[in-house]
């Protein structure tokens, strides 16, 4: 498969059970197959969207002393601003050429994980920053309850499974920015090839050419949304509980041809997360004699603090 299928939300959420199921076949087969999908019809507006990206650039172009007092040292980038270069891929040396923000839960209900989990960081020169913030992080965590319900109903379960799991999850929505290249890249790329560690990730900004996905054969294919549509894939969470049945795939931004390197790039990945108990050992119903138990018993929560020691943001 060389093209990134596109599916519709608002078939899954309309009240005909034929374009509901239709719905659940795509999507399922298209993380079966490649473990990417361009999704119209979520829950974000356009003048949300563009209200974001307004407030985004507003705090990259603050200088560099202003965003530091928003690096909080202990907490391995979990909330605020994480600063240039320090985050590389799993087995890389070289930091990727970003700098990110990182919002993350709004917990209702439950004082155990509001003390478990870093508070919001609130940046004072922009007022309407955190706002916006947190209406974007629960409009996409809305549209990713729907698509985890879709994936359920494919894996054979009751429709709500992964509903309760996610409920306070520990997402985060990562708003991120490549500044323009001043000098040759030595082996850095904005973002080198990696696949996720959540359960799904809803990606805003894919327009223009940038992302690249790692087909089965192992070619790179350009991974390009329309305007109005997320780029939502399959994480290492997801592929394990299901076996690989759902395939957590490979993919990579990599640098502008080189008239392009004045030019800043901005993307807003959501990384949907379960809460740290949930088990993610493998559904009994993704295991058969062609496809035995591929992992080993695991929470979340033990998954995320072995793989943020693999990227270097946890220091054992």
């Amino acid at each position: 498969m060389n093209i990134i299928p596109s599916v519709n939300l608002k078939d899954f959420t309309s009240n005909d059970a034929t374009k509901k199921q239709q719905f659940v076949e795509a999507i399922g087969k298209a993380y079966e197959e490649i473990g990417f999908v361009a999704l119209k019809g979520h829950f974000l507006d356009e003048t949300l969207v563009e209200n974001l990206y307004k407030e985004v650039k507003n705090f990259f172009d603050l200088p560099l002393e202003t965003k530091q007092k928003y690096e909080i040292p202990g907490i391995g980038g979990q909330r605020g601003y994480v600063s240039f270069g320090k985050e590389s891929a799993k087995g890389k040396k070289e930091g990727d050429l970003k700098e990110f923000w990182h919002f993350g839960q709004y917990v209702e209900d439950n004082e155990a994980l509001k003390n478990e989990y870093p508070d919001n960081v609130i940046v004072e020169e922009l007022p309407e920053f955190n706002a916006i913030g947190k209406e974007a992080y629960k409009m996409l965590e809305k549209t990713a309850k729907y698509v985890l319900r879709a994936l359920a109903i494919y894996l054979g379960l009751e429709e709500t499974y992964f509903d309760n799991y996610i409920h306070n999850g520990n997402s985060i929505l990562r708003p991120i920015h490549y500044p323009p290249i001043t000098q040759e890249p030595k082996d850095a790329v904005r973002a080198a090839a990696h696949g996720d560690i959540n359960l799904i990730t809803l990606l805003m900004g894919a327009q223009g050419r940038g992302l690249q996905v790692q087909n089965h054969k192992g070619e790179w294919i350009d991974a390009i949304a329309e305007p109005d549509e997320l780029m939502i894939n399959v994480g290492d969470m997801l592929s394990r509980h299901t076996n690989n049945k759902l395939k957590s795939t490979i993919h990579r931004v990599i640098n502008p041809p080189r008239e392009l390197w004045g030019t800043s790039r901005y993307s807003i990945p959501f990384f949907m997360h379960s809460i740290s108990d949930m088990k993610l050992n493998v559904l009994e119903n993704c295991v058969d004699e062609n496809n035995p138990k591929a992992f080993d018993d695991i929470t979340a929560g033990e998954f995320l603090t072995e793989r943020l020691i693999e990227l270097g943001l946890i220091k054992k």
